[in-house]
């Protein structure tokens, strides 16, 4: 059996895939490692879920204003190259895999300098930019959806997204969460960081949509908001007053997702797939500035399958109210829960692993 390194971080929808296929390598007897950003969200998760981590320097490529990427966060990249590939020297792992974002680049990198095998997980329709450095060397890109532009067909393999298939018993979720069991849950997730934009509307949305009571027309309501570690100070006095709208940092999303009959969240690939997986319906509200627009064409996609409904941040204020209410009418919320639970991605970190242990030295 080998050791598999899982280099990946920044945002959650790079981690957790990493997570998924961690756990079902090692279920295989494989060894796993994450590797990542020193002090980054990824140290946090792999403390939490008892994952070996190895932490490196890491810089974003995002550019300046002048157009060109800042000068320090290169040599913070080729630092990060230089840490990750002292580190694969002494482990010689049987394969390095990549999931994309900036944290993944140096470990990714460094293998691929020593000539270690390298696997990538490509979760967008448009391959991104840390990924479009190394595919052209990597053995193989493991990808959730059928064609992603800007990688050879020859070189991808459908495989889904991975996510954790753990779920909780809804009461024993619900214990754990805090929660009461008897009103509908909704579950407000802006990503693993929270989104600014959702925390500054949806609360006074949802008031003025369930009152000051937490009701409605079918019985009480009960919110569940992960506002993001660094918004929980803006966002929980704004809810002080009612005892049914629950603001949090950051919440257990196996928990979260296990209690929730319906979520307001934005459309990365992650977090629809753990939805889709969990059968939550989605009231999707896509980040406007996502590149090429994806986060839309995914929501889009959701809701053609009938498991959610799409509501654009520039109409928040006017129609998001609204389109909760329909989702949350006892009838409808049935059919879309069917209809998420047709679109799981149950068997994607398996199908992953499959691939990359077909590359392990």
């Amino acid at each position: 059996m080998s050791l598999v390194v899982m280099a990946t971080g920044g945002t959650g929808g790079h981690i957790y895939p990493a997570v998924a296929t961690a756990r079902e390598l090692m279920a295989r007897g494989h060894q796993a490692v994450l590797l990542g950003q020193r002090g980054g969200m990824e140290e946090r998760v792999a403390a939490e879920q008892n994952l070996a981590f190895e932490g490196v320097d890491a810089g974003k490529l995002a550019r300046s204003g002048q157009g060109r990427p800042d000068p320090r966060e290169l040599l913070r990249a080729a630092r990060g190259v230089a840490e990750a590939r002292a580190f694969l020297k002494e482990a010689q792992p049987g394969a390095v895999v990549g999931f994309g974002g900036f944290a993944s680049l140096p470990g990714v990198l460094a293998a691929q300098s020593l000539g270690l095998p390298t696997v990538l997980h490509e979760q967008n329709a448009r391959l991104g930019l840390t990924q479009r450095l190394a595919a052209g060397r990597a053995r193989a890109v493991g990808t959730a959806y059928p064609r992603v532009l800007g990688l050879p067909d020859s070189k991808a393999t459908m495989v889904g997204m991975p996510v954790r298939e753990e779920r909780l018993p809804r009461a024993e979720a619900l214990t754990r969460l805090g929660l009461r069991d008897g009103p509908l849950t909704l579950f407000i997730m802006g990503g693993s960081q929270g989104s600014l934009a959702l925390n500054n509307a949806v609360p006074d949305i949802l008031r003025g949509v369930f009152g000051t009571e937490g009701r409605s027309p079918e019985g009480p309501v009960q919110v569940l908001h992960s506002t993001g570690p660094r918004w929980l100070e803006e966002v929980a006095p704004r809810v002080a007053d009612l005892p049914w709208y629950h603001a949090a940092g950051y919440v257990d999303a196996v928990a979260a997702w296990s209690a929730a009959d319906l979520a307001i969240t934005r459309a990365g690939t992650g977090t629809l797939a753990e939805a889709a997986f969990h059968g939550v319906p989605l009231v999707m509200v896509p980040l406007p500035e996502s590149a090429e627009n994806h986060q839309f064409h995914n929501a889009l996609s959701v809701q053609e399958a009938g498991a959610g409904r799409v509501v654009e941040q520039a109409n928040v204020s006017g129609a998001l109210g609204g389109a909760v209410l329909e989702c949350a009418a006892s009838g409808t919320r049935a059919a879309m829960r069917e209809a998420a639970l047709g679109r799981s991605p149950a068997g994607a970190a398996g199908r992953f692993a499959d691939l990359v242990e077909r590359y392990l030295r």
